[in-house]
């Protein structure tokens, strides 16, 4: 199978696409566990680089406004340098910024690391996926697929909870960046043996410069202005300056693509009915996880008392659910279920699942409330999420599949950052107001248990949408 705008050729034995598809998820998974694998380490990191409490917010929040900023960029990118290549710059330029984060002797170098990263792996995440799209051919086999690099995409955020637990605790927080240097290493061995590169294909419409400039300063502002929110609250200058900014660059940026002759996002990749609903849900989808991740670790560990390492080894039932899902059940079930009902089943249960963790105290209520709530949360995600996968890039020409595969990763980062953000904050709200009758555990949990509320209904409208503007898919029964 050979394909254009400087993609790879792969080998048509089955054996050879599915290493493939092991390098693609590997690099996939580096991307989104960094995301939250230095979460634990930071009390470490503080204590040796000496920073303020600010500096950790930073440290956290510059790796994924660069990342949301820059990945519609990396899109258009990869489909003008070619997939295969652009995969292996972003994995050469992954790997060098995490060493450098790892060895940084203050917080300013690891910020700047943690902004290297952020730029890489936006180069890296929508040529991965694109290169997934190509190498399989549709039907059973790419599902399959999907499938698997969906599960690597959900449970990511577990799993970096729980290697940057153990790397915590066993050795030293510079571990959490190191790391990376041995799966970039892994998977650029990978590509250079299993991923042939094909002559890249000239193209003569040039890049639209504004509305790069446009999206990626209105994506940055939207997650920088919903982190402020978080910290400084919703009513300070720089929250509310840069959440309007956001939102004004956006929309002078959608007009712009509907103009231009050669526009860095086409409006039709958004517009079709089922690839706008997969990308919207997605990112409903991604804030609740996101934000699940983050505070049932601060329960876990602030008001249970787990350890790093525990609190990791807590999140293995969600991680393995969220596998299960999106490459066993979400695959097989695609067969005989349209996606949009599968899709709206699969986040209604999750939904439910998070209602359930609504249930949690001060007393140890892991088995009882968190088990089996994760369960049902991984289960009911992966499953939803194998079919926003594969809705999100289908039908788009090959010209235009590396923009496609950034406007998924796009709604997930963006949605989670934001949604983190927001969730959190009345998480926090909740928590002051209870705090003025409960000790500090409960006024906690009582922040917790509101914003666990508030992510059941987000899951519940993701359900909404899928069942009500999704068309049956052609190849949904196949």
């Amino acid at each position: 199978m050979t394909e254009i705008s400087g993609t790879l050729t792969t080998d048509p034995a089955t054996k050879r696409r599915w290493i493939a598809l092991v390098v693609i998820s590997l690099a996939q998974l580096m991307v989104v566990f960094d995301a939250s694998i230095m979460n634990v380490s930071l009390p470490q990191a503080q204590q040796d680089l000496g920073f303020s409490d600010d500096g950790r917010q930073w440290v956290i929040t510059s790796y994924s406004l660069t990342f949301g900023a820059l990945l519609l960029l990396g899109g258009r990118l990869s489909d003008r340098w070619g997939h295969g290549r652009t995969f292996t710059i972003g994995l050469l330029g992954f790997g060098a910024a995490s060493v450098l984060g790892g060895l940084a002797p203050t917080i300013e170098f690891l910020i700047a690391a943690r902004v290297a990263q952020g730029a890489c792996a936006a180069i890296l995440a929508p040529a991965a996926l694109t290169l997934l799209s190509l190498t399989f051919a549709k039907g059973r086999e790419r599902t399959r697929a999907v499938g698997v690099f969906s599960a690597v995409a959900g449970a990511g955020g577990g799993i970096g909870m729980l290697l940057g637990g153990s790397l915590t605790e066993f050795t030293s927080w510079r571990w959490t960046l190191l790391v990376n240097a041995f799966f970039a290493a892994a998977a650029l061995a990978g590509r250079i043996i299993y991923m042939k590169e094909a002559r890249a294909q000239a193209q003569a419409d040039r890049l639209d410069l504004s509305g790069l400039l446009m999206v990626s300063a209105g994506l940055a502002g939207l997650v920088f202005g919903f982190s402020r929110a978080e910290t400084m609250g919703w009513g300070h200058v720089s929250t509310v300056s840069s959440i309007v900014a956001a939102l004004v660059l956006i929309t002078a940026f959608a007009i712009t693509e509907s103009r231009v002759q050669s526009p860095l996002l086409p409006l039709h990749v958004l517009l079709n009915r089922n690839r706008g609903s997969a990308y919207l849900s997605g990112a409903l989808a991604s804030a609740v996880l996101f934000t699940q991740f983050l505070l049932l670790s601060y329960y876990l560990q602030s008001t249970l008392g787990f350890t790093p390492l525990w609190c990791g080894i807590a999140f293995l039932p969600v991680v393995l659910c969220l596998i299960l899902g999106s490459s066993f059940a979400g695959p097989r079930l695609m067969r005989r279920i349209p996606a949009q009902m599968l899709m709206g089943t699969g986040y209604l249960v999750s939904g439910a699942g998070l209602l359930w963790l609504t249930g949690i105290t001060t007393e140890n209520t892991y088995p009882t409330v968190v088990l089996p709530a994760s369960l049902l949360i991984g289960l009911g995600t992966g499953t939803a999420f194998t079919c926003s996968m594969v809705l999100a890039t289908d039908g788009v020409q090959p010209k235009d599949l590396g923009i496609a595969s950034a406007v998924v990763n796009t709604s997930q980062q963006v949605g989670g950052a934001v949604g983190t953000a927001l969730l959190s904050s009345l998480a926090a709200g909740a928590a002051a107001t209870a705090a003025q009758g409960q000790a500090g555990p409960a006024a906690a949990v009582a922040g917790y248990v509101v914003a666990f509320q508030w992510a059941s209904g987000f899951m519940v409208l993701a359900a909404i949408i899928s069942f009500a503007l999704m068309r049956r898919h052609p190849e949904d029964s196949k």
